[in-house]
């Protein structure tokens, strides 16, 4: 975490070495290639699918899978730095990697057959492909469980209808997860399983979703499945209950604790490079009290967030991680990530709102980041009931 001025506690000298060049590397390509091209897009409401080769051969599109199965075969802290990294370029770059290692190659890699690992896994890894995560309905987001999709057995496979809604990466998705219920053969009712649904597949649409004022750099589509049949060999296994998907959302939600730091990040050094610079009736900006306790109220929410991440990244690789501890690292480092944006704002005034700096579109995007994945509220209440042992969501 380079920089005196954002890595206060020295947080870098706890990684690896090999951590340390993964971060560096990123950083380096969101500098030099991404940059350049985020006000256009974010402007115009597109992604630069030009980059997408470059995220892969970067090794952003699962880091952590087995080489094996094409992936970097790196452990978490480095996959979390890249997060980092992508986000700190803007949210809807890191979204673009983050669903594809955390919701589309993992539930492939945990639920998936053999012979569906060895055909997708390489192709996302590589580019080739890009997934899509389809759980999110236009009545059920926090309670994915009342989804309405169903499949049905019909002709050797499964005929799905629903709509799945907020689906980022949807409409360039060579293959979407598709989560549905299906009639359980025994007799005891609908059960949540996975699907791997092909973007070639007739009864599927991907319409574009318009209107964001946030993650406007990024493509968010709906799915759209009407009779849409595909065959037996598409149903990932090992699924099964709504669990199966809450442990994809668990993965994802590990990248944005990270992800959120570099927005933070961004937002707090364009806010201390204004107010060093800034000369305001005698002096800098920075010169002020006011100024100066907003400055390090940033830096200290920041190393909280840098240190919390860190912890958890090392207990994820011990195996030790439980997704209470997530709820808790995603909750504070969103909430803290969008509270710095909104008083870096502050600092620069009527500049802050525009495109010449970085802070409007990261606050427009963490208003987003602070939805998906689990509210601000749902993780409260998540934490409440691990702690005291009494569910509060009903």
């Amino acid at each position: 975490m380079p920089g005196v001025a954002s890595d206060y506690y020295a947080v870098s000298e706890l990684l690896t070495s090999e951590e340390r060049q993964v971060q560096a590397t990123v950083r380096r390509f969101v500098d030099e290639e991404y940059m350049p091209l985020v006000r256009q897009h974010f402007a115009a409401g597109t992604f630069p699918t030009e980059l997408i080769p470059r995220l892969a051969a970067l090794g952003c599109f699962g880091p952590t899978v087995p080489v094996e199965y094409g992936g970097g075969g790196l452990n978490s802290v480095s996959y979390g730095l890249m997060a980092l990294e992508l986000e700190r370029g803007d949210s809807g770059l890191r979204s673009c990697a983050s669903v594809q290692s955390s919701l589309v190659m993992y539930p492939i890699l945990a639920f998936g057959s053999e012979e569906q690992k060895r055909h997708w896994l390489p192709r996302l890894a590589s580019g080739e492909a890009i997934g899509c995560f389809g759980l999110t309905e236009p009545d059920y987001g926090s309670n994915p469980g009342g989804m309405i999709t169903r499949a049905r057995r019909e002709r050797g496979g499964f005929v799905l209808n629903g709509t799945k809604r907020w689906i980022t990466n949807g409409s360039i998705s060579d293959v979407a997860i598709v989560w549905a219920k299906l009639a359980d053969e025994s007799g005891g009712g609908d059960t949540i399983r996975g699907f791997l649904v092909e973007k070639e597949r007739k009864g599927l649409e991907r319409p574009l979703m318009h209107g964001k004022w946030s993650l406007r750099a990024s493509i968010t589509s709906e799915l759209i499945l009407e009779d849409c049949w595909i065959p037996e060999e598409n149903l990932l296994p090992k699924t099964g209950g709504l669990k199966s998907p809450l442990l994809c959302l668990t993965q994802a939600r590990y990248g944005i604790s990270w992800g959120a730091i570099g927005a933070a990040l961004a937002c707090y050094e364009c806010a201390l490079d204004y107010a060093k610079s800034r000369v305001v009736f005698s002096r800098p900006l920075g010169g002020y009290q006011l100024v100066q306790a907003k400055l390090v109220r940033m830096l200290v929410e920041i190393t909280k967030a840098q240190l919390l991440s860190w912890r958890l990244g090392r207990l994820k690789d011990d195996g030790k991680m439980h997704h209470e501890q997530v709820s808790l690292a995603k909750m504070n480092n969103v909430s803290e990530a969008l509270a710095i944006a909104r008083e870096a704002r502050d600092i620069l005034g009527a500049n802050g709102i525009t495109d010449d700096y970085p802070i409007m579109r990261h606050l427009m995007n963490l208003e987003t980041v602070n939805t998906y994945e689990g509210t601000e509220d749902i993780h409260r209440l998540t934490l409440g009931r691990d702690i005291t042992g009494l569910g509060a969501f009903e």
